[in-house]
Formats: structure tokens, sequence, C-alpha cells
């Protein structure tokens, strides 16, 4: 399910969402030119390696100091291909201008920070001895899902559900979007643990532990909520899928008139 847009507005530029999906952009750009070497090496630099802090022969022989963790940070700014990051980056764009500006640049840029921290954690804890580098914002960018959908539960988004080359658009609120894209990877981290061989490389309990970070703390960080603003937005998404039927139909009406 590939979310393309959502019910709630935002009024100020999004500055720390933009500023983020530069830095992950400008740092791929980087990753680009690197030789294969190159690349694996500032990947062990940079990338979560949950082994590097449990292996000490491992992480000497890579030359690596288990002292630092700056790669928990590091980690969630890093993407190992165009798909990845730009699937990042669009679901970014889709649920993050609209949070930020209801928290404010600095409370938004802790949440994805904070989200990010606990993704990795997660990720170490249930991939303890991994000597495979783990990467890329989809950690932080779950948390940013999950303070979404609890700070703003009226919300309605637009899906996109490729069959086979067919794309089809649904409406959805977006509270069950994030159930349903929560509970799978659920179930594809007890997969990768419990079935050899389907992991695929993904850090799902990053994920799951990304997502619960922006479910708890945004009760934390949420500024007080302005009932006029929020009635309206309420009544906005309410009304939402049905403004959406009848442009689809008016358009197709005259289409084919």
């Amino acid at each position: 399910m590939i979310p393309t847009n959502n019910t709630v507005p935002y009024k100020a530029t999004p500055i720390v969402t933009y500023a983020i999906m530069a830095i992950c952009a400008l740092t791929f750009l980087y990753e680009m030119i690197l030789s294969q070497a190159q690349l694996m090496n500032f990947l062990n630099d940079n990338a979560l390696v949950p082994a590097r802090y449990t292996n000490y022969s491992w992480a000497e022989k890579n030359g690596l100091w288990q002292s630092d963790l700056t790669p928990f940070v590091t980690s969630m700014f890093l993407h190992g291909g165009l798909l990845h990051i730009a699937s990042n980056l669009w679901t970014f764009w889709i649920f993050g201008p609209a949070l930020e500006d209801r928290l404010g640049p600095k409370k938004f840029a802790l949440l994805y920070l904070l989200a990010g921290l606990a993704a990795g954690v997660a990720h170490f804890v249930f991939n303890f001895s991994s000597t495979a580098p783990a990467l890329g914002a989809s950690g932080a960018i779950a948390g940013i899902i999950a303070a979404y959908v609890r700070r703003f539960p009226y919300a309605w988004i637009n899906i996109l559900q490729p069959i086979g080359l067919m794309p089809i658009f649904l409406f959805m609120p977006a509270i069950i979007f994030a159930g349903l894209w929560f509970m799978a990877q659920i179930a594809s981290g007890m997969g990768s643990m419990f079935l050899p061989g389907q992991g695929d490389g993904v850090a799902w309990w990053a994920h799951v532990g990304g997502f619960i970070a922006g479910w708890l703390l945004i009760k934390k960080l949420a500024d007080p909520i302005n009932p006029a603003e929020e009635q309206q937005s309420a009544t906005r998404s309410f009304f939402w899928p049905l403004e959406n039927w009848y442009r689809w139909m008016t358009w197709w009406w005259r289409r084919g008139r």
C-alpha cells in the first residue's frame, strides 16, 4: 500500500522535513560515487552493525571503535538503493509536513531523532550478532506515521494499491492504514526470526521500535490542541472521500459525453 496524499492541511513551511529529505538525498548521492570497497567501508563506519558492539574481534578486524555510538544516528540518514530512498522520502513527505506544522520544527526534529534511535535499539536487540549494516530512515519514519495517526485520528489518506500493472486507488482512515502496516511489520519480524530466509535484509524490528516510540512520544511533545482548528480539520476529513468521489465521477461523466 502506497500513501499518496492525506486530509490534514498545514500552513507553515516544513523546514525540518525539507532538511531531513535533503540530508538523505545528498548522503545517497555521495554513496553513489563511492567504489564498492569504499562504500562497504563507509557503511561499516556509519550504518548500524550490531556485531560492532558485540563481537570485539570482528570490530577490531574492521577497524571499528566499539565506544562509537554515532551509527545509531547516522544510519537513519543512509539508504541502500534508489527504490529504498524514494519510498522512504515519499512516505515521509506524506506524513511529515502536517505533523511538523503542529509540533513546530524543534519538537518535530526531536521526534524524528528519538524515533530513529528507538528503531536502532530495537534492531540491535533483535539482531544482536549481525554483521550486516542496517541503514535507512524507515525506522524514524515509522515513528512519524505513528505520531501522525495518534495526533490526527480523524485523518484519511489516499492509497495506491497496484494489482499487477493496474493502479487501484483507495480511501482509507489513516489509523487503519497505520494499524495494518504495523501488524505487517510484526508479522514479517516474527517470520525473520523463525523462518530462515524470510528476513530479506529488511530491519522489521526497527520499524516496530520506531512506531512504538512515535506513538508514545507524541503525547509528550504535542502542543495543546486548538479545538476550533481540530473541528475544522475533522469535518474536512469526514467529507474528503465524498468530495474526491464526486470529483472523479464528474470527470468521468464529462469524459463520457
